[in-house]
């Protein structure tokens, strides 16, 4: 049965273009983990100023195994770096939790994060 991880991450105004581009600099990284099915970023469009990072994974273990992997750990270390102003790749590997951070330098793009775990009870959609 799959799994689906929301990262609900408190994003203020003025940090959401920065959010976005660290979050696209690192597409890729999770599509080749083993179990991996499904990404989304969604921006808020009303009533909110919270994104949400969704993942759907084969397993509780897949995810457990990329949050433990070098590329999750990568992809924060990219992110820190960028904040800083560091050239890409030369981040310092800190492997925070989902969400936690997304930059340094210029500060975090999100202020708040909370991580919601779901199995998948029923699904539709097109092909």
């Amino acid at each position: 049965m799959s799994v689906v991880k929301i990262n609900a991450l408190t994003v203020p105004a003025e940090m959401r273009e920065a959010l976005e581009h660290r979050f696209g600099n690192r597409a890729g990284m999770v599509e080749s983990s083993d179990g991996f099915e499904w990404f989304e970023l969604l921006r808020p469009v009303e009533g909110t100023d919270r994104y949400l990072v969704y993942t759907r994974w084969r397993s509780e273990e897949d995810f457990q195994r990329w949050q433990e992997s070098q590329a999750f750990q990568a992809g924060h270390a990219r992110a820190a770096a960028e904040a800083r102003g560091e050239a890409q790749g030369e981040g310092h590997g800190h492997g925070q939790a989902a969400g936690q951070g997304h930059g340094h330098g210029q500060g975090p793009a999100a202020t708040g994060s909370e991580l919601w775990s779901f199995e998948v009870v029923q699904s539709a959609g097109r092909k």
